[in-house]
């Protein structure tokens, strides 16, 4: 697969890689294309990026649709994390190169701009590393279905928990955007009716913050018992460390992670990250089908462990392809809102999440799962990093119908 710079995609305004499968042609009219549009060079890079092109390669490979006489290819593209470049790129997508569904998109911002296009254009976008949960609230779409998790899920599962321990003042630590805002006010409102308080909070710029010491200031100066960490990926990790530098646990308060990976507890280390409750809805150790599918995914990206988006991103392109193997490659080009009519009626069953559905609204619909860190004296190795503390059933974990205001659920 091709590689291209952050450089090169700066001055180019894309970075894009053809994969189509071995013996397939290129220009066929009926080749169904994927685009992974995801981050390749920022602090999302191992958190979304190759691991999730893996992803969707190994569900073309484990549903055999070339067998069947069905041609995929899957087409890879850096965002750089903005709105503007990340638009640009999924309209030459669809307009120029014939992509017909576009995943990932692990940015809230950006798919919601793209849940736009895709329904102007009548094509499908499944946000399986999106967060807010605005993408089935307010501004659903008859053309996107949000995949993985949501922001809400996490509030729910993280913030009413900790308040319930005691945890019942908080201050945020806020990346500055949609996905950021998001998570903020949904674990607020979980804290306030669990009779918690919020304290305040303090935004730092996104992309590009390294240095949190000033909002970590903040954080200590409003003596919360919890400092919660609207933030994802290389941000959640620094800000982490540093706040371990500054001592912020050692004098009594709490961090609370409130999106949080695999790859994250990784890169900080269990020395540092243990005892952390964090809220999860895949963890390649759960159980046998989810081993099975993380061993096929690391075979492609053997020095980094799938965590629940790049899950999510094999379980959209999994269940998106039954439905055009259904629905015959043509029809399936034809009409985006029909092949999502389609999952839609279809139930859902994969490695990743074992049975669901999709909701009205656009939700899909699986367990989530709260996890605790191990120390690392429990751990047995590499990746052995989460013990079970609770399974949040499907019907619990997520907003109900009733709250979320899409316009598409009918009365």
């Amino acid at each position: 697969m091709t590689t291209i710079s952050r450089r090169a995609a700066l001055g180019a305004g894309s970075a894009v890689a053809l994969s189509p499968l071995p013996g397939r042609s290129q220009t066929r009219d009926d080749t169904i294309r994927i685009g992974v549009l995801a981050d390749f060079s920022g602090p999302y890079r191992d958190t979304s990026g190759p691991t999730s092109v893996a992803a969707v390669q190994q569900a073309v490979e484990d549903l055999g649709l070339s067998q069947r006489g069905i041609s995929v290819e899957v087409v890879q593209g850096d965002h750089l994390n903005r709105p503007d470049a990340a638009l640009a790129l999924a309209r030459r997508w669809i307009d120029t190169q014939g992509v017909d569904m576009i995943c990932e998109v692990n940015n809230s911002a950006i798919a919601l701009a793209v849940a736009n296009l895709v329904r102007e254009r009548d094509k499908v976008q499944l946000a399986s590393g999106a967060a807010s949960s605005a993408l089935t609230g307010p501004q659903c779409s008859s053309h996107t279905v949000q995949w993985t998790y949501d922001t809400w899920m996490f509030a729910n599962v993280v913030g009413g928990a900790t308040v319930r321990s005691g945890g019942d003042t908080w201050f945020f630590l806020t990346a500055d955007y949609a996905f950021g805002h998001q998570l903020e006010r949904d674990t607020a409102g979980f804290v306030q009716r669990a009779g918690g308080r919020m304290l305040g909070s303090a935004r730092f710029p996104f992309p590009g913050t390294t240095d949190f010491s000033s909002f970590l200031l903040q954080a200590q100066a409003s003596r919360a018992k919890v400092v919660g960490l609207a933030t994802a990926a290389q941000d959640t990790v620094n800000a982490i460390k540093q706040a371990r530098e500054f001592g912020i646990t050692r004098r009594g308060q709490q961090l609370a992670g409130m999106v949080m990976f695999i790859t994250d507890v990784h890169a900080i280390g269990l020395e540092d990250a243990q005892g952390l409750i964090m809220s999860e809805v895949f963890y390649h150790d759960l159980n046998d089908r989810t081993r099975g599918l993380a061993r096929r995914i690391l075979r492609r990206t053997p020095t980094n462990m799938p965590n629940q988006e790049h899950a999510g991103t094999y379980s959209c392109a999994i269940h998106y392809l039954k439905a055009v193997a259904e629905m015959g490659a043509a029809r399936a080009k034809a009409s985006g809102g029909e092949v999502l009519q389609m999952m839609k009626r279809m139930p859902t069953d994969d490695d990743a999440f074992g049975p669901g559905r999709i909701r009205e609204d656009g939700r899909k619909m699986h367990p989530a799962y709260l996890f605790e860190v191990k120390a690392p004296a429990e751990s047995r190795g590499t990746w052995d990093y989460f013990k079970l503390r609770a399974t949040v059933p499907t019907e619990e974990a997520w907003r109900p119908l009733s709250e979320g205001g899409c316009p598409l659920v009918r009365g």
